[in-house]
C-alpha cells in the first residue's frame, strides 16, 4: 500500500471551509492510498509544529508528502515542510492552490526555488498557475485540476424573475466580499428586484464585520449564513439564479466549478485563473475587478436574454463534468504509483 502524508489546513471542524485536503484526501483513500493528515490545530505555530512532527513520525514509510501550497501566510508552511522533507529525503509534492503564487515567485525567488525546484513534481490545479510557473523557469509541473463528484450536484434550470445572487467563499480581503454588497445596491438602484445570500466563514481579518457594516450603510438586506456544509449550500442554491465571484485573486476555485455544475450562471472578476476556467460569454461572464457596474450589466443581460442564459448554464454544466473524479483519478494514480 502506498503511504502518503497530506499537509494543509484541516480546520473544517473549527468553522472554516472544507479545503482541498478534505476533498482530495478521502478520494485518494477510496483508491487504496493510506494517508496521515496534518493539521487541524487552530494555533498557527502549533499547526506548523504538528505538520513537521507528522513528517518526522512517518518518514520511514511515507512514499510522498502532499503539501497544499498558497501564496499568503500558508506559503511558510510549505517552505518549512518542504525543507524538512529534503533533510529527511522524503519526496514531496506541492499542490499549487494560491491564485497569487506568481507574486511569491517574483518577490521571493530564492525561497521559491528552494521549495519548487526540489519537488518530486509540482501539481498545478489550473493551466493559469502552470503557465505562471513555466514563465519563471519551472518544468517539473503537472496539470491536475481540482475535482468534484458530479453526481452530488443536481443540474437545475432556474427562472430569471429577479436577480437572486449567491456568493460562496470565506470572508477574506482577497475575495473582496464588499463588492457583492455594492452590486446588490446598484441592482436595487436600477429598479431590479434583487437578493443576496453570502455563504462562508469568517477568516478573522475583519472582512465579515466590514461587509455587514457596508450592507447596513447602503441599506440593503443581505443574508449571511456562516459556514455551510457542501450538502447545505447545494440545497440552498436552488433558491438562487446567479453566482457571483468577486475575488481580487484566484486560481481555479472549486466553488465556481460547483456553481457551474448546479446550473448557476457565473459572473466573475476576470482575474488569475478565471479566464482559463470560464470562456467569456459562452459558459460564464467575466468582468473587470472592482467594477460593480459591469457586474450589474452582466446580471441584467442574463435576465433579459433567457435563451443565452440557458445555453450558458448548459455549456457550463458540460465543462464541470470534465472535473468529475472519474475523469481525474487516473492522473493522480499515475503520479503516485
Amino acid at each position: 500500500m502506498i503511504s502518503l502524508v497530506y499537509i494543509g489546513n484541516n480546520l473544517v471542524t473549527h468553522g472554516r471551509n472544507l479545503t482541498s485536503m478534505g476533498q482530495l484526501g478521502p478520494l485518494l483513500e477510496q483508491e487504496g492510498f493510506f494517508i496521515s493528515y496534518a493539521s487541524s490545530k487552530t494555533n498557527k505555530f502549533q499547526r506548523l509544529w504538528d505538520m513537521l512532527k507528522t513528517c518526522v513520525v512517518n518518514k520511514k514509510h511515507a512514499n510522498y508528502v502532499l503539501i497544499d501550497t498558497y501564496s499568503t501566510l500558508n506559503f511558510w508552511y510549505a517552505f518549512f515542510v518542504s525543507q524538512l522533507c529534503r533533510f529527511l529525503k522524503l519526496s514531496y509534492i506541492p499542490i499549487l492552490h494560491g491564485g497569487n503564487l506568481e507574486s511569491r515567485l517574483r518577490t521571493n525567488p530564492f525561497l521559491s526555488r528552494l521549495i519548487f525546484k526540489h519537488a518530486f513534481v509540482n501539481i498545478a490545479p489550473s493551466v493559469f498557475i502552470k503557465d505562471s510557473f513555466k514563465r519563471y523557469g519551472y518544468s517539473n509541473l503537472e496539470y491536475i485540476p481540482n475535482t468534484i463528484k458530479i453526481d452530488e450536484y443536481p443540474f437545475r434550470q432556474r427562472p430569471m424573475d429577479g436577480a437572486n445572487l449567491i456568493w460562496v467563499r470565506s470572508f477574506s480581503k482577497i475575495y473582496n466580499p464588499q463588492l457583492a454588497v455594492r452590486v446588490l445596491r446598484r441592482l436595487s438602484d436600477k429598479g431590479v428586484k434583487a437578493t443576496l445570500c453570502m455563504v462562508g466563514p469568517d477568516s478573522g481579518d475583519g472582512s465579515l464585520k466590514a461587509t455587514k457594516q457596508l450592507a447596513k450603510q447602503l441599506q440593503v438586506e443581505v443574508s449571511f449564513t456562516g459556514k455551510l456544509t457542501k450538502a447545505e449550500w447545494i440545497a440552498l442554491s436552488k433558491d438562487y439564479n446567479v453566482f457571483i465571484n468577486t475575488t481580487h485573486y484566484d486560481n481555479m476555485p472549486v466553488s465556481v466549478v460547483e456553481a457551474m455544475a448546479l446550473g448557476l450562471p457565473v459572473v466573475s472578476t476576470n482575474v488569475g485563473g478565471m479566464p482559463y476556467l470560464i470562456t467569456h460569454g459562452k459558459d460564464g461572464i467575466l468582468v473587470d475587478p472592482e467594477n460593480e457596474h459591469e457586474f450589474v450589466d452582466a446580471i441584467t443581460y442574463l435576465m433579459a436574454n433567457p435563451k443565452a442564459f440557458n445555453q450558458m448554464v448548459e455549456k457550463a454544466r458540460y465543462k464541470a463534468e470534465s472535473f468529475d473524479w472519474c475523469e481525474i483519478q487516473s492522473q493522480w494514480i499515475s503520479i503516485l504509483e
